[in-house]
């Protein structure tokens, strides 16, 4: 995940209709075109954008951007910063996505300080900060109906072994999975590619201390982009490590963009999961390649490529 402003440059407006059958024609709807019966239709998998994404087309507004999400077919949407928010826009965002029968996805258990302060640690501070944080996202959830959240441990302590620091990552998040499990709020551990200083790098250090911490509010936030940069080999460790993965999000490489600008082949990965029956939110946590109205509507077209596996 990118931890600066939430990905602001995106970017919204109609589509040119595609020539690919009923594939083509829902791209054509949701962009906006004369024929009009099948926009709004979901797509295979469940995408889920972010605050931003289409604001060229709705509007600054977050509640009239998901309403124009779902109007091209989209049934999620995440935010990251939803923890941030004022309680009163939280439960209108829950109200809306609620009318909608659209799904919330994650957003951060953020303790601040761009994840250098670290429960690798041990320390009692760390700890007391992180736990008051899942009490507040536990608040949160409630109010924009969330079902997961993400954590990341944050920075290596290199003043002590790795065993040493593992276990205090477990530690902590035994106890932040006693404050969510009572509320069915999971925390999704997301290993990140962002800089080397960070603690956890890869899905199979997530599952190992998923079943370390052993609780039903301790899975993986398997994020596409940053498991190419770390290690690739992509399908088969989702495979090996799918028991623990509770949620999964998008980005091509290089370039952190939409499906189809780098080397991922997102239409095998997305027929892969349809096989294995995953009906969760795939966020859409990436950047715009292209301008303005014209590149939100490439983007549109790039997932009605990518998802057009059937």
């Amino acid at each position: 995940m990118e931890r600066r402003k939430f990905l602001q440059n995106g970017t919204l407006a109609g589509i040119s209709a595609l020539a690919l059958g009923s594939i083509g024609n829902t791209a054509q709807a949701a962009a906006g075109s004369n024929s009009n019966d099948l926009k709004g239709k979901p797509f295979n998998l469940n995408y889920g954008p972010h605050d931003g994404m289409f604001k060229n087309n709705a509007g600054e507004n977050f509640l009239d951007q998901i309403k124009y999400a779902y109007d091209q077919g989209f049934r999620s949407i995440e935010d990251n910063g939803m923890l941030g928010r004022p309680s009163a826009e939280q439960s209108k965002i829950g109200e809306l996505l609620n009318k909608l029968g659209m799904q919330m996805g994650v957003f951060v258990v953020d303790t601040g300080n761009n994840w250098k302060t670290s429960l690798t640690t041990g320390k009692q501070e760390f700890k007391d900060a992180f736990i008051k944080t899942c009490k507040d996202s536990v608040e949160t959830a409630k109010r924009c109906n969330a079902k997961w959240a993400t954590v990341v441990p944050g920075f290596f302590d290199r003043n002590l072994p790795m065993g040493i620091q593992t276990a205090h990552v477990v530690d902590a998040l035994r106890a932040g999975a006693e404050i969510f499990e009572p509320h069915g709020l999971v925390m999704v551990l997301e290993p990140l590619s962002d800089t080397p200083e960070l603690f956890l790098r890869t899905a199979e250090q997530s599952y190992e201390i998923c079943k370390a911490v052993k609780s039903p509010s301790c899975k993986i936030l398997y994020d596409i982009y940053h498991m190419q940069r770390n290690v690739g080999n992509l399908i088969p460790v989702l495979d090996m490590c799918w028991d623990e993965i509770a949620y999964i999000q998008i980005g091509d490489n290089p370039g952190r963009q939409e499906p189809g600008t780098g080397e991922i082949n997102y239409k095998n990965i997305f027929k892969h999961l349809h096989k294995k029956g995953y009906n969760g939110v795939l966020g859409m946590e990436h950047g715009i390649s292209g301008k303005g109205k014209e590149g939100e509507a490439a983007l549109i077209k790039a997932y009605r490529e990518a998802d057009s596996f059937l």
